[in-house]
């Protein structure tokens, strides 16, 4: 194995580096040649350990925050409301999302090497098997589908090289490719997908190579997104180098029901050959804990028949470091790094199992607004679905054989008639906008101010150091959990939660350190197939569409989302019109956040659906510039109980971003030496 990456890293770095904005063809002389390369299946392993290595797939090093697929800093939730991300600091915004666009060079380093396979492999056809052949046509068709893909989410309409371009044979003049219309984009990607499907093999030949099914599945994904935006999007513009419309498409476009037509085919294709299913290893009717633990084994499982396509990970040849970031700080590796990724309120609340306010927020407050009580500080989830166990560590949660601690302080005032809501100042009412008290060392509880006439709430400063309560029965508590949250240290539980999707539960200790990790991640499974399904069959139903096969549309995705449901044990629709209209659109999408959360799709699906910017975010949007919540459990000493408070993140962490953040601008320097490339308008 770990040849196999030498060879590949010494005939990368034999090759001479070219700028990908030019998309030139410079023929080294110190590479090695075509006929050794396109010799047999074998070594052209080398050939396509080289493309492969250049995909987008976004995993454990995939950031969402700067677009890198190669970075040291997990982000998993930045922006799309999972979590709050430690280090994101300005990722929260929309000037952090790097909006110079650094994918677009490595996306024409890839389109040329795509390119160039398709049209070098027909020269030594008779090299190969017929199958073989086809397979790897299919896979250059495959890798120019994802770049393409790839780069229509993020910019809209973009310069279509579906050719090597030689140089000095062609005038330099000529080798200028303007940008196309966002339309012709999508549809050169579905025509790629399509050539694709039609020529790789229905079984990889090769570990990490594509086949059909896989190809069929990010074609649904990708067709899923362009049906999105042909549907909902608002922004439309012309280029002013060109007059092309490069982003948007035209009023009264009737592209988005072709997409999702696209989509829900691909979709089920891959359905009806029964090569995929959901993962029930461990799952037992009407046991949580069978099926929180058929949903943690899920993910680490490599035989599972949901695992459509995954990266895989190995020591020491390639790993990556998603434990050590994201580890509770209680287990904290040798790397001094933790709880990277803390899941937000707003998060949890999607999901069933608990009391909640009939606004959907999670009922913490009884109706006279004193704080409930709990005996222990798991029973607010204690019926919670297993699937938000899987996702997220929960106060008082096992994980690696220890409770987890996540308590923020301990209450020492009188309890007889009641808790009051904590962060008021000065006796004023619960106050959880951004004029209120952010912090709880803010607080009249803490401080001893307005009616208290001594301090009642006590608080720890970061992991060491604490301040102290001394209980009735003479023991000693730390104020904080060992997680956290804490007054000033950011390596702990900051809302309330852990992230528990990915995390290794049999790593050992000593070794969860940075590039140590090998787990591997799905990139694409049963599920979403499902849920791609789903969505494009209510799309189509809205839209008054059918389909060829005449599947009933709403059968198809009511028994989708029933058999995830059922799976990760929530609460089972009842009646097939739950589905139904804008309503049941909105319960399919729901159920996509809960079940794809911590896997770099709830970003792309909320900007799909260009909601990101202007659904109501706890009173505020992001294009104002909203914030996220977090749940923070306290101990009451004189009762012995536990209670939470419900309220914004306590850092006042920033979300913002504007409709006309949707498309990335194209990089500058790209522009400014191009005279048919055009900038995003309005840019």
């Amino acid at each position: 194995m770990k040849s196999k990456y030498i060879l590949v890293v010494i005939w990368m770095l034999s090759s001479l580096v070219i700028s990908c904005s030019d998309y030139l063809d410079i023929p080294p002389t110190n590479v090695v040649r075509d006929e050794d390369l396109f010799t047999d299946a074998s070594t052209m392993s080398v050939y396509m350990a080289r493309i492969y290595s250049q995909m987008p797939f976004e995993d454990f090093k995939y950031s969402p925050a700067r677009q890198f697929f190669d970075d040291w800093l997990v982000t998993p939730g930045a922006n799309s409301g999972e979590s709050l991300g430690r280090d994101a600091g300005t990722a929260m915004t929309s000037e952090g999302w790097a909006r110079n666009g650094p994918y677009w060079e490595r996306a024409y380093n890839l389109l040329r090497d795509a390119n160039r396979l398709l049209e070098t492999l027909p020269q030594y056809q008779s090299n190969f098997s017929e199958e073989e052949y086809n397979h790897f046509v299919g896979e250059g068709y495959f890798a120019r589908a994802m770049v393409f893909y790839a780069l229509a989410k993020r910019y809209g309409g973009v310069p279509l090289v579906t050719s090597v371009l030689n140089y000095p044979e062609t005038p330099v003049d000529e080798l200028e490719i303007p940008r196309s219309t966002e339309e012709e984009t999508w549809d050169q990607t579905l025509a790629d997908f399509d050539m694709a499907i039609a020529n790789l093999s229905e079984a990889s030949p090769m570990r990490g190579y594509a086949n059909k099914y896989v190809a069929l599945s990010f074609k649904s994904e990708a067709m899923l997104y362009a049906g999105s935006v042909a549907k909902y999007n608002r922004l439309t513009g012309f280029g002013e180098k060109t007059g092309v419309r490069v982003i948007g498409f035209e009023a009264g476009a009737t592209a988005s029901v072709k997409y999702f037509k696209e989509a829900y085919n691909a979709a089920r294709e891959v359905m009806m050959s029964g090569k995929y299913s959901l993962y029930m290893a461990k799952w037992a009717p009407n046991d949580k804990e069978a099926q929180y633990q058929n949903m943690v084994d899920m993910f680490f499982d490599l035989s599972s028949p949901e695992n459509i396509y995954i990266k895989e990970y190995t020591f020491p040849d390639l790993t990556h470091g998603y434990d050590a970031y994201n580890i509770p700080r209680q287990l904290m590796g040798g790397n001094g790094y933790s709880a990277g990724n803390a899941p937000t309120l707003d998060f949890v609340e999607l999901f069933d199992g608990f009391e909640k306010n009939p606004d959907g927020t999670i009922k913490v407050l009884d109706d006279n607004g004193k704080y409930l009580l709990f005996d222990n500080v798991t029973d607010i989830f204690a019926n919670a679905e297993p699937r938000l166990r899987a996702n997220v560590i929960l106060p008082g949660d096992v994980f690696k054989g220890e409770v987890m601690e996540i308590r923020r302080g301990i209450y020492t005032g009188d309890a007889s008639t009641g808790i009051d809501p904590l962060r008021v100042v000065n006796g004023s009412a619960p106050n959880y906008s951004i004029s209120g008290p952010s912090k709880y060392n803010q607080v009249d509880a803490y401080n001893a101010e307005g009616e208290f006439d001594e301090k009642e709430l006590f608080l720890s400063q970061n992991g060491t150091t604490h301040e102290t309560v001394e209980l009735p029965d003479g023991t000693t508590m730390n104020a904080g959990g060992k997680n956290g949250p804490f007054t000033a240290d950011g390596t702990a539980a900051m809302t309330g939660f852990i992230v528990r999707k990915w995390l290794n539960p049999s790593m050992p200790q000593s070794l969860v350190l940075e590039a140590r990790s090998e787990q591997h991640f799905i990139l694409m499974r049963y599920a979403e197939i499902l849920l791609n399904a789903a969505e494009a069959a209510a799309e189509l139903t809205l839209a008054g569409a059918s389909v060829e096969s005449g599947d009933n549309l709403q059968q198809v995705a009511f028994d989708a989302i029933q058999a995830i449901r059922e799976r990760a044990g929530a609460d089972l629709l009842t009646n097939i019109t739950e589905i139904s209209g804008e309503s049941g659109l909105q319960v399919i999408r729901k159920e996509r956040k809960k079940e794809l959360g911590f896997e770099h799709k709830t970003l792309w699906d909320i900007r799909r659906w260009r909601i990101q910017h202007s659904e109501r975010l706890n009173g505020s949007t992001q294009a104002d510039g909203a914030y996220y919540r977090g749940l923070y459990p306290f101990y009451s000493s004189e009762t012995g109980k536990y209670f939470f408070d419900a309220g914004l993140d306590e850092d006042r962490r920033l979300f913002r971003f504007t409709e006309q953040d949707y498309y990335l601008a194209i990089p500058a320097n790209e522009v400014s030496k191009s005279p048919v490339i055009d900038q995003q308008p309005g840019r």
